[in-house]
């Protein structure tokens, strides 16, 4: 599970050095422990590479010779380094068939020429593929109308909860049906008074996401102050710290912080622990169960607040694009048709090798993990759906997540990438500046009636309003040609 994690993409897009990219290196695979002259695709990823990955891959790719004569090498770029390092190979021109790709990422590569477009060869090449994703995510990863990814079914629309402690929840009589903040604020404040000074009710750290920004899309410009209102249908560019209901959440943040509600080393503190009595999560119902196995709790109460709803950032969240230079790519879309198709290829990427690393319990219609740890990052691969689920996992995990988006709306913005070619410069100023305020600003360790005005009078010298100005004359050419 991903939650409250701000994904290494985000830094992705500064880093991207603009210009084309290279030919590719000859390294290029026509075998890998099969038969002789079998293509062999090789797909990067982000994780920490296991011992014996290579082994194992081996027996995984025996399996995809013989379903599709396709082999299979996969590398990891680590979590730290990964957005350096896929920029060095993609100006470097390194070779590579498929790489990992997330909202912070596809749009500067696809302006380098680095992937190639697959609009009409994955639904001619890979038809299963192509009908087995739904078309709002085709539509989402769309640039300037063309494919150059295979989107990630999965919790591809946003729903976002608050998950309360079961036990607090008794205690102090926690209304599960409200969500307004303001009940937040009264309910808070019960749970300080009778738990004592040393106990916080919202622990936040520096990655929390506490879902102010998200009634708005984010145009795919890495900055929260800019953003279109989800249901807008003028589809007017603003600037989102002027907009009053933002604004009220922050000074209930500050005012939180200051009042010992939220930790105070919540704008320094890296990481979450493991128990919270209440936090936010993007997510759904079902996974409580897994928050509170992780928390060594009986049972968190999860409270819907925001969503279901598509946009092009939640279904940007994990893609898979094809090298412009790769020399298997129909090879390399067979493999992606196979683990969003093929529900036996689709466990093996996802954990790995039976007996190994799991084996199917109830019947076949589980998997028990077993060990040593698979490092193929399961989020980053092929489509949930079709995946065994976990026997930790109650029944009906993934149908929760289907039906989600099934009743998710799209934004008025979906579709739309913002082009920052013409407004890199600015863009990459503008983002520096909220960089420097937004970890106080969240966590509510800083006063926002304070506060704001100064980040407004460094963003307008940062250029935002050229910034602003450019987005939606981006924003009205999009619609006037739909």
């Amino acid at each position: 599970m991903k939650k409250n994690v701000i994904p290494w993409s985000a830094v992705l897009m500064i880093l991207a050095a603009a210009g084309g990219c290279s030919k590719p290196d000859s390294s290029a695979g026509t075998s890998s422990g099969g038969s002789s002259g079998v293509p062999t695709v090789i797909w990067w990823q982000i994780g920490n590479t296991q011992a014996g990955l290579a082994e194992d891959l081996k027996i995984i790719s025996d399996y995809s010779e013989q379903k599709i004569g396709v082999r299979l090498e996969v590398k990891q770029a680590g979590w730290g380094e990964a957005g350096t390092r896929f920029t060095t190979m993609i100006n470097a021109g390194e070779y590579y068939d498929i790489l990992f790709t997330d909202l912070g990422s596809y749009n500067r590569f696809v302006s380098l020429g680095a992937f190639k477009d697959i609009t009409d060869t994955v639904k001619t090449v890979t038809p299963k593929l192509y009908d087995a994703i739904p078309q709002i995510l085709w539509d989402g990863v769309k640039i300037k109308g063309n494919i150059y990814s295979v989107p990630t079914y999965k919790d591809s629309s946003k729903t976002a909860y608050y998950f309360w402690d079961h036990a607090i929840v008794t205690k102090y009589g926690v209304d599960l049906n409200q969500s307004a903040w303001s009940y937040l604020d009264q309910i808070f404040r019960k749970i300080k008074e009778g738990e004592g000074r040393r106990y916080y009710p919202m622990i936040l750290y520096k990655g929390s996401n506490t879902f102010i920004f998200d009634i708005f899309d984010s145009l795919a410009a890495d900055l929260n102050p800019l953003g279109v209102e989800l249901t807008d249908q003028n589809h007017r560019v603003v600037n989102t710290l002027e907009d009053p209901r933002v604004l009220e959440k922050l000074r209930y943040l500050h005012t939180w912080f200051t009042d010992g509600i939220i930790n105070p080393d919540a704008n320094i503190a890296d990481n979450e622990p493991p128990y919270r009595p209440f936090f936010m999560a993007q997510a759904w119902p079902s996974v409580a169960y897994s928050y509170a196995t992780s928390a060594g709790i009986d049972k968190y109460d999860a409270v819907k607040f925001f969503g279901p709803s598509y946009s092009t950032a939640s279904i940007q969240g994990s893609m898979n694009a094809i090298s412009a230079n790769s020399k298997y790519p129909e090879e390399s879309l067979k493999i992606l048709e196979l683990v969003n198709t093929d529900t036996k290829f689709r466990d093996m990427i996802g954990y790995g090798i039976e007996g190994k690393h799991f084996e199917y319990v109830n019947g076949g219609s589980a998997v028990k993990r077993l060990g040593p740890t698979w490092s193929l990052v399961n989020y980053q691969e092929g489509a949930f759906f079709i995946e065994t689920p976990e026997d930790t996992v109650p029944p009906g995990y993934w149908d929760e997540v289907r039906q989600l988006n099934a009743e998710a709306e799209p934004s008025v913005m979906l579709g739309f990438m913002l082009d920052v070619e013409p407004i890199q410069n600015e863009l990459t100023n503008c983002r520096s500046v909220w960089a420097k305020y937004q970890t106080d600003l969240v966590t509510g360790a800083t006063n926002p009636t304070d506060i704001i005005p100064q980040i407004m009078a460094e963003l307008k010298t940062a250029d935002f309003d050229k910034v602003r100005a450019e987005t939606q004359r981006q924003v009205d050419a999009f619609f006037a040609n739909k």
